[in-house]
């Protein structure tokens, strides 16, 4: 019963007029970088990381949700009418998808879709809105090691699944995690790779880190393997309505991508591109028709979207209640809380009510919106593909600019933003993920603090991180997730 009052609360923030807008903007926003190919939310609410020096907390979280799942929606645009996913969630999503649309029924594709798009989100956003005070009340539990154990965990499984090896996830983690500790040591006072920088005592602000890896790193990236000549869009031909079967075929598919892509989304080394591929795998064993897959089998399209949608919800529940990020999408979300001081975890519920559940609640009205905006506008949204490639890219590049410069008017963020940006896009050229560098950038400092506490509460002594049960059991996780793999493939050959 309290769930449902603060969600009552929630609601009473999010259907305010000006908070409207924002959800309004940042789902039309959402929808627009999802259907462009190779943006994403990431990079785009990278770029809008400045205005949180001056927009309000709630308003500006609302608005990076909306951007959150409208992309998650409007990449399935780009997969199905051009056979390039915006996102590498929409992958699976295009083998279907596109075979549909040359057979002449890319409306009913778009539709499934956008519809199990909606009834995915909404369900998982309600398990977002019962999951998160119940992992809130666990999370209390949590001493100093039990934290440290925890974000070492995070550590691993985010590095090893976002990467393409373990190795290079652990290289970009412990690169950010360097970029973490660059200034003034709290506890010591003493300064810490400045290299005599004045200007680095302070430390390097994540949102300049952030801004150059995804903004400026993959604009780089996108216009050096910039392809002259159009994509062939295939035209929108039949009914949005789809036929009886359609939705016979697609509503337990929609379920079932649902049920799987919110807990695996919510776990440590969640995200949306492994429960898509699941939900891909487990519709084509249940189909009647299997036949039709690899050839335009709606479920391929309905089930996937699904389990995308519903991943987004279950990604923001580590971070709301844990302060863990377990995708590139959220690591940004997460720099965004401390450009306003705020810690998310466990207390984040009782010390930001308002924030949290308007957000929450922001999801649901954001659902609705998207629907709308989808399903009769799909015209519109194919549209924007005809923007000419250098003109986007060049206005990114400008955006990223102006808006690290407003921060601070200070030429040294400028010269930071393009050097960390020419490294992102050497890691991107190269397939080193960009995700770990801004987690371990966020949460190493936490780590190491929480590492300092654990060690002076036991007079230094390290054995209490294995002598505490569920600290050991975190480690002995994270042990397993790093050699886990490695020693998998020993035994399978």
């Amino acid at each position: 019963m309290e769930t449902f009052d603060a969600l009552m609360q929630g609601f009473a923030v999010a259907i305010t007029p000006v908070n409207l807008l924002w959800a309004l903007a940042g789902c039309t926003l959402g929808t627009a970088v999802g259907v462009l190919p190779g943006l994403g939310p990431a990079l785009t609410i990278a770029l809008l990381l400045p205005i949180t020096f001056k927009v309000e907390a709630t308003a500006a979280f609302i608005l990076f949700a909306g951007i959150y799942y409208g992309a998650m929606y409007g990449g399935s645009t780009t997969s199905i009418l051009l056979n390039t996913p915006g996102e590498s969630a929409t992958i699976v999503t295009a083998l279907e998808g596109n075979r549909m649309a040359r057979k002449g029924r890319a409306a009913a594709a778009l539709a499934t879709a956008a519809i199990g798009s909606f009834v995915a989100g909404t369900i998982a956003t309600i398990g977002l809105t019962f999951l998160a005070p119940v992992v809130v009340e666990f999370a209390l539990k949590f001493g100093p090691a039990e934290y440290f154990s925890l974000m070492v965990l995070a550590f691993v499984t985010v590095s090893a699944v976002l990467g393409s090896s373990a190795l290079r996830g652990l290289a970009c983690l412990f690169f950010g995690i360097w970029l973490g500790l660059i200034g003034i040591d709290l506890q010591t006072g003493q300064p810490r790779f400045t290299f005599g920088l004045v200007e680095l005592l302070d430390g390097i602000n994540v949102i300049v880190v952030a801004v150059g890896l995804f903004a400026v790193g993959e604009t780089l990236y996108l216009a050096a393997r910039h392809r002259y000549g159009n994509d062939e869009v295939i035209p929108m031909t039949g009914s949005l309505w789809m036929t009886v079967e359609d939705w016979a075929r697609s509503w337990k598919a929609w379920l079932r991508g649902t049920f799987i892509g919110f807990p695996i989304g919510a776990m440590p080394a969640g995200g949306a591109e492994v429960p898509t591929f699941l939900s891909y795998y487990v519709e084509k064993k249940l189909s009647k028709k299997p036949e039709e897959f690899g050839h335009g089998a709606i479920e391929g399209v309905a089930g996937p979207e699904a389990a995308n949608n519903a991943s987004a919800a279950g990604v923001l529940v580590p971070m709301l209640t844990l302060g863990l990020p377990t995708s590139a999408t959220a690591a940004i979300m997460l720099s965004a809380f401390q450009s306003y001081g705020i810690n998310p975890g466990p207390l984040l519920l009782q010390n930001q009510p308002q924030l949290v559940w308007g957000l929450i609640a922001s999801l649901y009205i954001g659902n609705v919106m998207l629907i709308v905006l989808n399903l009769p506008l799909v015209g519109l949204w194919v549209k924007i593909l005809q923007i000419p490639a250098p003109l986007l890219y060049g206005g990114i590049l400008v955006f990223a600019t102006i808006g690290t410069y407003g921060i601070s008017q200070s030429w040294i963020d400028l010269l930071l933003l393009y050097a960390i940006g020419g490294v992102g896009y050497l890691m991107r050229r190269y397939d080193f993920p960009a995700a770990p560098v801004i987690i371990g950038m966020i949460l190493g400092p936490l780590a190491e603090q929480e590492f300092r506490r654990a060690m002076t509460i036991n007079q230094g002594d390290p054995s209490v991180f294995l002598t505490k049960p569920l600290s050991a059991v975190l480690l002995a996780l994270a042990l397993a997730a790093l050699l886990g793999p490695h020693l998998y493939r020993r035994l399978k050959r």
